[in-house]
């Protein structure tokens, strides 16, 4: 009896093994898809609320603080040095070459996704 079953439970196994034995192979096709459009809108340029300078030298400390008293704003020195103001003016150039690199990467991508029809479709190879 028992070797009854272990011959029914090996014929059966091999039954479900080879039953997959019979998949066709699959066929892959390809087809190129054309790239769609990114559709990023070109940063806007920021709008930067004026500021007045004031230049206060000690030969006109003391009138200057009694025209910001009479306008009534409260006369607060704020101190750069001549150096540190030129740091200011490299700074400001830093974050516009950072801007500009920004936005000529968009400009790239915008290329490679969104060719001309007058150019060739593929992407620049740099």
């Amino acid at each position: 009896m028992c070797h009854i079953k272990k011959t029914f439970t090996v014929v059966l196994l091999s039954l479900l093994l080879t039953g997959c034995a019979g998949v066709k192979s699959l066929d892959i096709f390809t087809r190129s898809v054309e790239r769609q459009p990114l559709n990023l809108p070109k940063p806007t340029p920021l709008q930067l609320e004026q500021i007045h300078w004031i230049i206060i030298t000690s030969a006109n400390a003391q009138e200057v603080f009694k025209k910001l008293e009479a306008a009534g704003i409260d006369p607060v020195l704020y101190g750069l040095t001549d150096k540190d103001y030129e740091l200011i003016g490299k700074n400001f150039a830093n974050i516009r070459n950072k801007l500009k690199e920004s936005n000529d990467i968009l400009d790239k991508y915008k290329k490679y996704y969104e060719p001309d029809s007058k150019s060739d479709s593929k992407p620049d190879k740099k």
